[in-house]
């Protein structure tokens, strides 16, 4: 007899790490995994947006707590860890969303921003999976982990835009770093999968879109940009029993721009 939907969707009892989670897409992601039961652990680097976002999440009916840290910096997330289980707490669904980017002609980008945006969107979502799985993950043969990777990870940069090529690499870095994971974590019970969002409003593409808004939304089927709630469906799929078999997988959620 096949399982109810509500119950291959419901996330009761699950908790959900949540990075770059004080606002943006963070925190619309884990209003989702939220609105399905699960407790959520926000990180995000200012210690001020995260108390607004954990508040934001109570009046929603949502149980969550912050931890302040810097994904860029390779020792946080062993001490993110540390204060979970100091907590009390677990981590069964890990969302590596803190990233960040550089506009730059690849001739002048200098290599301490490289060297910055791979810390940030590639080493961090590694150092973090690392230590999330062998902390809770690997031990309870369950877990969930969900790269927010781009389009910008599986395309080449359209020329009439400032470059970004540190962000392209780390993006198509962790894009493959999701397949190689899931393939070895697989038999254990961890699914790992990226979402790769095309282009949202938010402080990262606040630049791009006031030069060339109008233009991304004519190069796309739909005709608009993402919205707030085009990454919830994909979100609890992929971090719920529902979406159990789906591993090593990238779901791109860009309105159509990368078919075209």
């Amino acid at each position: 007899m096949s399982t109810p939907l509500k119950t291959l969707f419901d996330l009761t009892g699950r908790t959900a790490l949540v990075t770059g989670g004080s606002r943006g897409l963070g925190l619309t992601m884990a209003e989702a995994l939220g609105e399905f039961g699960a407790k959520v652990i926000l990180t995000a680097r200012k210690q001020d947006e995260l108390d607004a976002a954990v508040a934001h999440l109570a009046g929603l009916g949502i149980e969550a707590i912050a931890i302040a840290a810097d994904m860029g910096k390779p020792e946080e997330p062993a001490r993110v860890v540390e204060a979970i289980r100091a907590a009390g707490l677990s981590v069964d669904i890990l969302v590596n969303n803190a990233g960040t980017s550089w506009g730059s002609k690849t001739e002048e980008m200098p290599l301490d921003g490289w060297n910055k945006l791979l810390a940030v969107n590639l080493t961090g979502p590694f150092l973090l999976a690392q230590a999330v799985g062998k902390a809770f993950m690997l031990p309870n043969g369950w877990g969930r982990i969900i790269n927010i990777a781009s389009v910008e990870g599986l395309l080449g940069h359209h020329p009439r835009m400032i470059g970004t090529i540190a962000y392209n690499a780390s993006k198509g870095g962790l894009i493959n770093f999701t397949r190689a994971l899931a393939a070895e974590w697989g038999a254990q019970g961890i699914c790992v999968n990226a979402i790769a969002p095309g282009y949202f409003p938010s402080k990262l593409t606040g630049y791009v879109l006031d030069k060339h808004g109008e233009e991304l939304r004519g190069d796309t089927p739909r005709g608009q940009l993402g919205c707030d709630d085009d990454l919830k469906g994909a979100t609890l799929l992929l971090a719920s029993n529902a979406g159990a078999h789906i591993t090593g997988q990238v779901v791109v959620v860009d309105g159509g721009a990368s078919i075209i």
